[in-house]
């Protein structure tokens, strides 16, 4: 499926859930793999603010990607972060929504106008 790069650098994302693995299967409790590398993934929450608007949504890195000194409510930055539509079958029923998925997560500082508001 089409993948959409997310231009993030007008944005202000703040971290809302620190970082977990990522589960694949709730049953088994089966921790989500890189399908090319193999390596285990983690979700975060963020809030990710541009132009007025807000919005609450999950973002999927590679656990190499996950700097330390994160903080929840602080700045971070998503680096190749890019938006895959999805859609799925389940018992009978269609579902569809936004899967995003970034290189990593790190650190990064308020921008200056909303330094300068504070």
């Amino acid at each position: 499926m089409r993948t959409i790069r997310v231009e993030t650098s007008a944005a202000t994302i703040l971290l809302t859930e620190a970082p977990e693995p990522k589960v694949r299967d709730r049953q088994s409790g089966e921790i989500a793999k890189d399908a090319v590398s193999g390596e285990a993934l983690m979700t975060i929450g963020v809030v990710y603010i541009e132009e007025g608007e807000s919005s609450l949504i999950k973002v999927t890195v590679p656990e190499s990607g996950v700097s330390e000194g994160l903080a929840l409510g602080a700045p971070v930055s998503l680096p190749g972060l890019i938006a895959r539509p999805w859609e799925s079958v389940f018992n009978g029923r269609q579902r569809h929504g936004i899967a995003f998925r970034a290189a990593a997560v790190t650190p990064a500082a308020f921008p200056a106008a909303v330094e300068a508001t504070a």
